[in-house]
């Protein structure tokens, strides 16, 4: 009898479809923190009528987006470092991520802190003032919340966390080089099936159950319950890539992942809305973590299964956008905060102002790519690389894409 074929990864096909899901992703950023000037979250800077009426809205994307930022970026990793082999691998993924890392912790966040300052405890100093003391790490900027740490990362400490578990990884595939190709010949076998639903579910589940209670800080040493979903998604992603048989299993999973993990939407926005006004009990609470991760992980399966079937398609548009979102994203906040603190005068309508708000950071983003991209001393701060390519097909996330 002739033996099975050993399992073969396949990074010769194109993701063009994880690259429209990175940038969809992203851009729901810009939603999402527009959003967050009009919700009683608490935020860098709040509306005069920030309401309870759209968190219902923010809580259909705030279980899962980010999770399926940092799945796709694992698949992303993987493919670079086929690409580019284990040498220069960290040295170029530095580059690109602490670099504008530390370019926007000193000169893109900063208006954000001292627009919070300003509205939050009414800090009266100029600009130049607070960035002085923003730079050299002021700790009195106190309210009864607690004290402003700086400086800080703010929107970036996703790049701070990429670059963390990126470098992980790097040195657990150096440590065990055979260790990624079996977990993805075991990946294409027990993912295919159901197991692509439930084994993510059962971890996912399992880190909200034991860790869910603990604070989400994104300051990364004590942020365990982030680390718990978000580096494991991560790995994941990275052992996906060049299998097979999970991304068929998405793809056919799409409508009833679709279905279940709206139906878990209503159902979390219901418990939320009940017990505004204290903790529910521990029989409810604990049921109510498990929905929570079920619903986070159908929500993501129904995305790359859609995007599979739907989005697997080239053009002008995923070329630029493809290199363009990092930029975009590393400026949108910004834009958003200083955009609603001038807008907050005008008196304009929640709903009018949040369309302009959302106009003006779109455009101020895109506008400010085209000059960054045009600029080679600006391309490496925002992840660029310093030389501009032609737009030749690419795989898996092309240059720049972080």
């Amino acid at each position: 009898m002739q033996e099975p074929t050993a399992f073969q990864p396949d990074f010769d096909g194109r993701r063009l479809d994880l690259d429209w899901v990175r940038i969809v992703a992203f851009m729901l950023l810009i939603l999402y923190h527009v959003g967050m000037y009009y919700v009683t979250w608490d935020w860098h800077v709040k509306s005069p009528h920030a309401s309870h009426a759209i968190e219902p809205l923010m809580m259909l994307t705030s279980p899962w987006r980010l999770s399926l930022l940092f799945l796709v970026s694992g698949v992303a990793t993987a493919y670079l470092l086929e690409r580019q082999g284990a040498r220069s691998f960290v040295a170029q993924r530095s580059q690109r991520l602490l670099v504008p890392l530390a370019f926007g912790m000193l000169v893109i966040v900063p208006p954000q802190s001292y627009l919070e300052v300003v509205e939050q405890i009414h800090y009266a100093g100029s600009f130049a003032e607070f960035w002085r003391l923003y730079l050299t790490g002021y700790s009195s900027f106190c309210d009864a919340d607690g004290c402003l740490l700086v400086p800080t990362w703010n929107h970036l400490w996703f790049v701070a966390y990429l670059w963390v578990y990126t470098v992980l990884l790097y040195v657990a595939v150096r440590a065990w080089p055979t260790g990624i190709a079996r977990l993805r010949a075991l990946a294409d076998r027990g993912l295919g099936g159901s197991g692509a639903i439930l084994l993510p579910i059962a971890w996912l589940a399992g880190a909200r159950l034991a860790l869910g209670a603990l604070p989400s800080t994104h300051a990364l040493i004590d942020d365990w319950y982030n680390h718990a979903v978000y580096l494991f998604v991560f790995v994941l992603g990275f052992t996906l890539a060049g299998t097979r048989a999970p991304w068929a299993a998405f793809e056919r999973a799409r409508w009833h992942a679709l279905g279940v993990s709206l139906l878990g939407w209503a159902a979390l926005v219901a418990y939320q809305g009940f017990y505004t006004n204290g903790p529910p009990p521990d029989l409810v609470r604990f049921p109510m973590r498990a929905l929570y991760a079920a619903e986070q992980w159908l929500a993501i399966v129904a995305v790359l299964g859609f995007a599979r079937r739907h989005l697997n398609r080239d053009g002008a548009a995923r070329r630029y956008l493809t290199t363009a979102i990092f930029p975009v994203y590393i400026l949108h906040q910004t834009v958003i905060v200083i955009a609603a603190h001038a807008l907050k005068p005008a008196g304009l309508p929640p709903a009018t102002e949040g369309a302009v708000l959302v106009l003006v950071t779109v455009a101020a983003c895109f506008l400010g790519y085209e000059a960054i991209r045009r600029a080679g001393v600006l391309r490496p701060l925002f992840g660029l690389a310093r030389k501009e390519r032609g737009h030749s097909p690419v795989r898996v996330m092309s240059r720049g894409a972080a």
